[in-house]
């Protein structure tokens, strides 16, 4: 019965000698594409903790240089947010925090830089629609009509399709091209809901044209 039981086993033992000849080699490296994926996903998922802590860090000292106004270390955190961490929003978001900083210590050629690159390289959609606003308003204060314009066919974010219409609508009006400008107000009326405040600004400038867009058939 022993001698059964173990040429059985030994029967047993070739059988898996046999298959782990054949197979062993790819099961090994199986095993170690499936665990070296698991560790460098591990890995990946804590190097983006640490990226993502040094940008807030960043944003942090960004942020109470401007409260400082010492434009100087503001400078300086923010071309390290945007050396080493340009694809997040803390990058974007400290450039527009400059933008204005700059501004109101009457740097405008400086703030506008800040924000065409917040515009043009910002990793973050809404903060980039944001910059486009700004800058076209910037532009406009300068005269700078046309380039403003430029910088508002850009495509925008869903929310800010209204007030990307309006800003091209009030263009418009300064360069005196009163039909498209209208044309401008009414799709930023539209687009705007009905209990918005911004939306009676909008009727405001539209009334001014001579339209009444509730009366004239305009979809609310």
């Amino acid at each position: 019965m022993a001698n059964n039981l173990d040429l059985e086993e030994q029967e047993q033992l070739d059988q898996f000698k046999h298959f782990w000849k054949q197979y062993g080699n790819l099961i090994t490296w199986l095993l170690i594409i499936v665990l070296g994926t698991y560790a460098a996903w591990n890995g990946w998922n804590w190097w983006q903790r640490q990226q993502a802590a040094k940008a807030a860090a960043m944003f942090d000292a960004a942020t109470e240089a401007a409260q400082r106004k010492d434009l100087a270390a503001l400078e300086r955190s923010v071309s390290d947010l945007r050396q080493g961490h340009a694809s997040t929003p803390y990058a974007s978001q400290a450039a527009l925090l400059q933008a204005r900083v700059l501004s109101d210590n009457g740097k405008s050629t400086e703030a506008l830089a800040a924000l065409r690159w917040a515009a043009e390289q910002g990793g973050d959609a809404g903060h980039q629609a944001i910059a486009r606003l700004r800058l076209a308003g910037m532009l406009a204060d300068a005269k700078q009509y046309d380039e403003a314009l430029k910088v508002l066919s850009a495509s925008f974010p869903a929310e800010f399709n209204a007030l990307a219409a309006d800003r091209r609508g009030d263009l418009l009006m300064l360069t005196g091209k009163a039909a498209e400008a209208r044309a401008e107000f009414t799709k930023a009326w539209q687009a705007l809901g009905a209990d918005s405040d911004y939306r009676r600004i909008v009727e405001v400038k539209l009334n001014a044209l001579g339209v009444d867009p509730a009366a004239s058939g305009a979809k609310s």
